[in-house]
Order: C-alpha cells, then sequence, then structure tokens
C-alpha cells in the first residue's frame, strides 16, 4: 500500500496539484493539518483534498480560521491571514475542518500536526522532544508537520535517544526496525530554503520512506496572495522557501 503524505499545504492549490501530479497512482492520502492559512486557495485545497478522500489532522492555523483563540499568538501577518481566510471559508470548508481531530490513529500509525504531546503547538526540532514524541504513540510510527522542513528522528531497537536523520530527493528510508517520527516538510510554504514542494511517499508494505520535492508556479500563487489583499511578505517568502 503506497501512501502520500503531506502536510503544511497553507490554502496554496498550484503546490497542492504538482504534488498531486509527481505523487502518480497512490492508495490513499495522510495530511498532517495546516490545511489552510497564510495562503490564497484555502476553499479550493480543500475540496481537493475531499475529492482525494484525504484523512487527517487539524493544525493550528486550521484551527485559527474556525475561531479559536490560538490566532491571538499568532505574528501579525499570519494573524491577518487567519482572519481573512476565517471571513472566506464556505460551508463546506468550514464543516470539512470541524470534523479534523487533534490526534488520528489510522491503520496502526498516529497522525498529529505539532506533536502527540502538544498537537497544536509543539515544534519537535530537538532529539529530546522527537523522543518524547515517539514515547506517546502507540505504534512504531508517528507522522508530523507544522515545522514546514522535512525531517526524520530514528529511535533503534534497543532504544536510547532519537537520531535525526535529514532525507533528501531520491533516498529511501527503511522502517522496517526501530521507531520513526516522519515529517513531510511543507507542500505550500517551505522553509527549509528550497521553494520545491515537499512531501512523502510511504510504503508500508517495503516499509519504506521517501521524500520528493516538486517544482510548482510560485509566481501564480503570489500573485493571488496581493490580489486578495493579503500580507505582501506571505508572497515574497514563497520564492526564498523561508
Amino acid at each position: 500500500m503506497r501512501i502520500a503524505v503531506v502536510s503544511d499545504i497553507h490554502a496554496n492549490l498550484p503546490a497542492l496539484e504538482a504534488v498531486i501530479a509527481a505523487a502518480g497512482a497512490v492508495d490513499a492520502w495522510w495530511h498532517c493539518g495546516d490545511v489552510v492559512g497564510y495562503g490564497p486557495h484555502p476553499n479550493e485545497v480543500v475540496a481537493r483534498l475531499r475529492e482525494l478522500g484525504a484523512v487527517g489532522v487539524t493544525g493550528n492555523h486550521d484551527a485559527a480560521a474556525l475561531g479559536s483563540p490560538i490566532v491571538e499568538w499568532f505574528n501579525p501577518d499570519a494573524h491577518r491571514a487567519a482572519l481573512w481566510t476565517r471571513d472566506v471559508i464556505s460551508a463546506e470548508t468550514r464543516g470539512w475542518l470541524v470534523a479534523l481531530p487533534e490526534t488520528l490513529l489510522h491503520e496502526g500509525r498516529t497522525l498529529v500536526h505539532g506533536s502527540p504531546r502538544s498537537p497544536l503547538e509543539e515544534n519537535v526540532t530537538t532529539p529530546s522532544a522527537a523522543g518524547a514524541a515517539l514515547d506517546l504513540v502507540p505504534g512504531a510510527l508517528c507522522l508530523h508537520g507544522h515545522t514546514h522542513v522535512p525531517i526524520a528522528w530514528r529511535i533503534g531497537p534497543s532504544g536510547g535517544a532519537a537520531v535525526e536523520v535529514r532525507p533528501t530527493q531520491g533516498r529511501s528510508i527503511d522502517l522496517s526496525e526501530g521507531r520513526f517520527l516522519l515529517n513531510p516538510g511543507s507542500v505550500g510554504q517551505p522553509r527549509d530554503g528550497d521553494r520545491d514542494a515537499s512531501f512523502l511517499l510511504l510504503d508500508l508494505e517495503r516499509r519504506t520512506a521517501d521524500w520528493r520535492r516538486v517544482a510548482y508556479p510560485v509566481r501564480e500563487t503570489q500573485d493571488a496572495i496581493r490580489k486578495a489583499g493579503l500580507p505582501d511578505r506571505l508572497a515574497s517568502r514563497l520564492g526564498q522557501g523561508r
């Protein structure tokens, strides 16, 4: 069973369409939250995920779009975009977002946006945080997002500290031994210096994970951001992958 795993799409339809094309024929789509926020296409992105039958979890920007007070902790650009998103989402989009859980155990794998101990807020960026996250999940595999950076953390069969594994294009990680925390990176707003959309292909039979990057028409999204009256920095950063 081959699964495309995405996260942090952030209402960027051209990026999502590029990922869908690059993923090709897969058996399922899983997402790790922040479907909306920042970007100009919240309704279109949700509609596309519904067509794909994607399953997943809510992110902090999804919650903000639904009226959560978490929005008050956002920086000014994110705050402005969240309020804009709140105003423009349709009833269908709202209903789909409302139904997303904070944590999902799906086919023996855990999906969450931030981390199991703080689903909407924690950025897992250290071995100790990764280890604490894996200690809270029932299986050997947890998928998350939030940092906008593709990364894997592994704890070996004999235990010990979590070890960072930096995925690269075309590199396959063997998931057959140990426990893993996998971040597919961001589809719609990468922050690792590479502006190409990032996603993960998970093969449950071969027990492998492959990270992929795909170019998309960044200018198209930038123009849509500016046309919507959203902060210009949200457009300019897409060209920098930051």
